[in-house]
């Protein structure tokens, strides 16, 4: 899987071999959007209340006024209004939104924690809105502004008195007197016409700012975004996706050995063949023996390996057979006399020791050897993290085997290094594998006698280094 790309086929066999614990953490990760939802984001509901603009309005000017139907002076207006129990305004200002959409339409955004409260809010602040425009259009006597529309209107019937006046007590003739009355009544005129201006435009942006608001704002059915079930469903989603690419870094940082001449060069061995072992359709299985964490580890699929390719359909038994029986053909030629041999199996490689002890069962099975020399292969199980093997007594050589990717090449010089501790020469490797078995022949099996000789010729007892 280290140098391999990442496939369809791959996260299949995460589904496959590890749905139950992705399934769990499937769950893990709702309970997580739960709880989100409920301490970060608790229920929450919007609505929407629409204020019309009527006239002419550019687009820069709809944003102003989207800008001015949350400001500070329309939130506290609102809050004072609403008096809710512990929301100040800067509370309520963080719960409103306003955004300009088109035919000059305001659309206000009240949030609160239930429906009629997020109805009320967005009703309040589209009527102070509007109350707050009219304000700013002249309507407001408080703010002492004299150019308001009424302002104005006065101020253009007190110029027309003064001038009729003026004109009343004008000297027709051409006297100083009478030249300095007309030039003040020029300046009254021209202030008269700028009078009149400035109550037009007056009169415009009133007409602009007649804003209605369009009914009261609809109750909201459902959760605002994002909602308890979005957030439970992505909490799964994400948890989901996690384990995945958990599992598939963890393949990619994988170093455990998967051909057979880097698991001999490890050992610093030859290779005397490959064994197949029926029956193991996921791989290796842990032993975690029968207290609960081996039973979660059962439950969850994690005792077994899912990066293993998937056992392929093999020969029968007669088939197998042979196979162990060239191993064994392999051994007794590369023995320079007889002697008696350890088969080093890892422990926790249940495929190796079933392998070995299928080794140990061929080659006691073999009529052509003795009595003495039919046991000449003892199983030993060693420990990969402190590998400890049995000094040199009777046995004076070691067989390892070991199924193929599930041992790094740290882990086997360890092995290796265990046995020359013992005097033990490393003979040779024999790597097993999981296939699916098939039924076994009874017409064409080959007879008992046309087996190989496996025993080693000679002496049991005698050894030779």
């Amino acid at each position: 899987m280290s140098d391999d790309q990442i496939r369809l086929a791959t996260i299949g066999r995460i589904l496959r071999r590890r749905w139950r614990l992705l399934a769990v953490l499937a769950v893990v990760g709702a309970l997580f959007g739960y709880g989100t939802s409920v301490l970060v984001f608790p229920q929450r509901y919007t609505a929407s209340a629409s204020v019309l603009l009527p006239g002419q309005w550019e687009e820069r000017e709809l944003l102003t006024q989207a800008q001015v139907a949350t400001s500070s002076s329309v939130v506290d207006r609102a809050a004072a209004e609403l008096d809710w129990k512990g929301v100040d305004a800067a509370d309520l200002k963080d719960k409103v939104s306003a955004k300009a959409t088109d035919g000059n339409i305001i659309k206000i955004l009240g949030t609160a924690e239930s429906p009629e409260r997020a109805q009320q809010l967005s009703d309040r602040m589209a009527q102070q809105f509007v109350a707050f425009s009219a304000r700013l259009t002249g309507g407001d006597t408080d703010s002492g502004a004299e150019t308001g529309p009424e302002a104005l209107r006065k101020k253009v019937e007190a110029t027309n008195r003064r001038i009729s006046d003026l004109a009343e007590a004008a000297d027709p003739g051409r006297t100083v007197e009478g030249v300095q009355a007309r030039t003040s009544l020029e300046k009254l005129r021209a202030s008269l016409e700028e009078a009149m201006k400035k109550l037009d435009q007056a009169e415009t942006v009133s007409s602009k700012a007649g804003m209605v608001v369009m009914g009261p704002s609809p109750r909201p059915t459902g959760e605002a975004p994002p909602t308890r079930n979005q957030l439970m469903i992505g909490g799964a989603a994400l948890f989901l996706v996690a384990a995945v690419i958990a599992h598939l870094a963890a393949a990619r940082m994988n170093r455990r050995l998967r051909t057979e001449p880097e698991i001999a060069a490890a050992l610093g061995t030859e290779l005397l063949g490959t064994v197949d072992v029926p029956g193991e359709r996921h791989g290796h299985r842990s032993e975690g023996g029968g207290g609960p964490r081996a039973w979660i580890r059962r439950f969850l699929g994690i005792d077994t390996r899912w990066d293993t390719p998937v056992p392929q359909r093999s020969g029968d038994e007669a088939s197998r057979r042979i196979r162990y029986r060239r191993v064994c053909a392999r051994l007794r030629t590369r023995l320079p006399a007889p002697r008696r041999l350890l088969v080093v199996v890892p422990d926790g490689d249940e495929i190796a020791r079933r392998a070995a002890d299928q080794l140990v069962t061929e080659a006691a099975s073999d009529p052509a050897a003795t009595a003495a020399n039919r046991g000449y292969l003892r199983v030993v199980e060693v420990s990969v993290t402190r590998p400890m093997v049995p000094d040199r007594d009777t046995e004076s050589g070691a067989l390892v085997v070991l199924s193929a990717g599930s041992w790094t090449a740290g882990e086997l010089t360890g092995i290796a290094e265990a046995c020359a501790d013992g005097r033990h020469e490393v003979v040779g490797v024999v790597v097993a594998g999981a296939v699916r078995a098939r039924p076994a022949r009874s017409a064409d099996q080959p007879p008992e006698k046309a087996t190989l000789a496996l025993a080693v010729r000679g002496n049991a007892t005698g050894g030779s280094a």
